[in-house]
């Protein structure tokens, strides 16, 4: 029994030597050798992933991507010299002045507020436009006391507009140019003056009219297309002043009035007519500033001038959230 353990014991001996010496033979043991230094790093890049999948909610890998209806923050107003010169400007007021650097003068003001900043009038309040369908009562051709007609519907649609973006402001709703047209201008200067001393916080007047421009005995309207759609034209006009009617501010007016056109101009290219400085002072002496804005003409459809109001409204939110301090 034990000769027969000894002999088994032998064989077995023999069949490992055998098998030892065939692995050494193929080299096997170094491709092991191999194979044991690569698991680890693979361990690693396991653990690495499990790692990030478990500080992150998207799928791993993770891919940085703006939301489908994200829309970026327009960007702030920057005024250049130059730009100056690129600027249609019709100036017949008898005066002169450096443009480019009224335009990157900066603009003391500060619109927003608990207290009114800014005062919308109708010096013209009766003006009105192309009735089209509309059936209202007119006072004289394209002027009418129906104010759903007549421009302070225009005014309306602008406070509101800046009403919303958190400008404070006070719309002037008298008949300035009713009964008596002549005086349109005296009577508008009284409201003037006594908005300001109800509202002392008011820093910019916005006088609102409607042009005329008239061809063959019908009123032509001007046009500009934006999105699709026909729009008036706006013009600004200011009052440089003249001997016995100064006007210490056009200065400062004529600044905004600046700023305020390349910004119409930006959003929407056509939109303005020249810029128009005149010998008048159209009472733009009163308030810190003052613009004289004709929204379209008589031509021009009540819709038509509705949509230019509201380009107005986007360029002034804009241009008093780049120019505040």
């Amino acid at each position: 029994m034990e000769q027969y353990r000894s002999a088994q014991r032998f064989g077995v001996s023999v069949v490992c030597l055998t098998l030892l010496f065939r692995i050494l033979e193929l080299g096997l043991p170094g491709k092991a050798v191999s194979l044991l230094k690569a698991l680890p790093e693979t361990s690693n890049i396991q653990t690495d992933a499990v790692r990030e999948a478990r500080h992150s909610s998207f799928p791993f890998p993770q891919e940085s991507s703006a939301p489908m209806d994200y829309v970026p923050e327009p960007s702030l107003p920057v005024f250049l010299p130059e730009q100056a010169a690129e600027m249609d400007i019709r100036n017949t007021g008898g005066k002169e002045a450096d443009y480019a650097a009224l335009l990157t003068r900066p603009l003391s003001w500060q619109l927003a507020g608990t207290e009114p900043r800014v005062l919308i009038l109708h010096t013209h309040t009766t003006e009105s436009y192309e009735p089209g369908t509309a059936d209202y009562a007119q006072t004289a051709p394209y002027r009418t006391l129906d104010e759903a007609y007549n421009m302070l519907c225009i005014g309306d649609a602008l406070a509101e507009a800046l009403e919303a973006a958190g400008i404070p402001t006070v719309h002037d709703r008298e008949f300035h140019d009713y009964p008596s047209y002549n005086s349109a201008y005296t009577q508008a200067r009284k409201a003037i003056q006594a908005n300001m001393q109800a509202h002392p916080g008011i820093l910019l007047v916005l006088d609102l009219h409607r042009d005329a421009a008239g061809e063959g005995g019908r009123q032509l309207g001007t046009h500009v297309t934006v999105a699709g759609r026909e729009t008036a034209q706006l013009m600004t006009v200011l009052g440089v002043g003249r001997s016995g009617l100064e006007n210490p501010r056009w200065e400062d007016n004529l600044s905004l009035a600046l700023k305020l056109q390349l910004l119409l101009e930006a959003q929407a290219p056509g939109i303005t007519r020249p810029l128009s400085l005149r010998p008048q002072r159209f009472n733009q002496d009163l308030a810190p500033y003052t613009l004289l804005i004709e929204v379209g003409t008589a031509g021009n459809t009540q819709e038509e001038a509705l949509r230019a109001t509201r380009l107005l409204a986007d360029a002034l939110i804009r241009l008093k959230a780049g120019t505040e301090g």
